[in-house]
């Protein structure tokens, strides 16, 4: 079909313009124009390196407390899977009782009938909806003997026992059902948090690389620093309190005697004796805890190749004879919280508001813990994510 457009005269694109040099500078710039046109969104569409850094720490934080919910349904399903084993067997062992009952009632009923005595009544109890049916004809009651009302309670016992705990199986079936869907769950969302942190991490460049690393090195060259700032404070702390004591000591010492200063004496020895037991059990804790250092971060790990971070804390108390819960979620309910500023060897310290991580401080504002996944057990500043990301402090023995 042709056009209806009358045609345009030649060089009507620079229309106007008197010289071949603007005509060319013109068109030089709308290419320009038209470059930066298609070039920007591009550029604006990809992260800054600091977005990703904090995107990538956000997905491992997501993961490590995925993680922890993976722990607790984990132990809780085993848990259920115990009870519910147990009620299963319960359930065999009644059932087999009930049918002894029952035939034990089915040999009254065949005497009976063989002797032409109440026959139909006992077929009746056999054949009743409930028990109770048949206890509410009193006149077949009255000709039981005694063995056979001795029979009769045991089966009524056994048939409600039974029922009861059928029960409860079912409903602990349910419950378990329940806790392997949460496992599965929390295993999925785990997964795909690190999935997304490596492909995020995939993407950048061998100087974007450079540039993370260097990042990197200076949140930890910080958190040396307040490490180091801690450890000042504590040791200044340290030194009062000896100094305090030294005082009341000579003080006490040039008392005279019947004052009733020993008692004080006393209470101060009753709290040294419990400051070393608990010393001895942290060593040891921390002894263990040393030794694992350099082993992976695998989440949901127990050791003894690998851990998560309540795995680690778990296990490096109970090599010192003290039984922790699995998720930090209970650890941090298990034991008694001191300020930052009194933190021992051997304390538990927890981090965020939703208490996802933990790892076991060995003083002078440092801890042994298994940071996160693709890092390894570490010493490290327990201000490695800044001071705001410290929960709280837990003494647990």
């Amino acid at each position: 079909m042709a056009s209806h457009r009358k045609s345009r005269p030649t060089g009507s694109l620079v229309a106007g313009l008197r010289t071949p040099a603007l005509a060319t500078a013109a068109l030089t710039s709308v290419a320009l124009l038209s470059q930066s046109a298609h070039a920007s969104p591009a550029a604006d569409d990809r992260p800054s390196l600091e977005e990703v850094e904090k995107k990538v720490d956000d997905l491992y934080r997501q993961a490590e407390s995925a993680t922890e919910k993976y722990n607790a349904a984990k132990e809780k399903t085993a848990k259920q899977r115990k009870r519910v084993d147990t009620l299963l067997d319960d359930v065999a062992q009644r059932t087999q009782k009930l049918n002894e009952a029952r035939e034990q009632l089915g040999s009254f009923a065949a005497a009976q009938y063989r002797t032409g005595a109440t026959a139909p009544d006992t077929a009746t109890f056999l054949l009743a909806d409930t028990p109770q049916d048949y206890f509410d004809q009193t006149q077949v009651m009255d000709r039981l003997t005694g063995r056979q009302k001795a029979a009769v309670d045991d089966y009524v016992t056994q048939q409600s026992e039974t029922m009861k705990q059928r029960r409860e199986a079912t409903e602990s079936l349910r419950t378990l059902t329940e806790s392997q869907n949460d496992l599965r769950t929390a295993k999925a969302t785990v997964q795909q948090k690190l999935t997304d942190a490596r492909e995020l991490l995939a993407k950048l460049t061998a100087e974007e690389k450079a540039r993370l690393a260097a990042i990197e090195k200076r949140k930890q060259e910080e958190a040396a620093r307040k490490a180091a700032e801690l450890a000042r404070q504590q040791q200044a702390e340290q030194q009062r309190q000896e100094e305090a004591a030294a005082a009341q000591q000579e003080q006490q010492s040039g008392s005279p005697s019947g004052t009733g200063t020993s008692g004080t004496s006393g209470t101060s020895g009753g709290t040294s004796t419990a400051d070393s037991s608990y010393a001895t059990k942290a060593d040891k804790a921390l002894a263990f805890a040393r030794a694992q250092i350099g082993k992976p971060y695998v989440w949901g790990a127990t050791g003894p190749d690998s851990y998560d971070c309540s795995g680690l804390t778990q296990a490096a108390w109970k090599a010192a004879g003290v039984d922790l819960p699995r998720t930090t979620y209970d650890q941090v309910n298990a034991g008694t919280t001191v300020p930052l500023s009194q933190a021992q060897p051997g304390d538990l310290v927890f981090f965020y508001d939703d208490v996802t991580h933990v790892g076991l401080y060995i003083g002078n504002g440092m801890m042994i813990h298994a940071p996160k996944p693709g890092a390894y057990v570490r010493e490290e500043s327990i201000y490695y994510d800044g001071e705001g990301s410290i929960h709280s402090v837990v003494r647990p023995a």
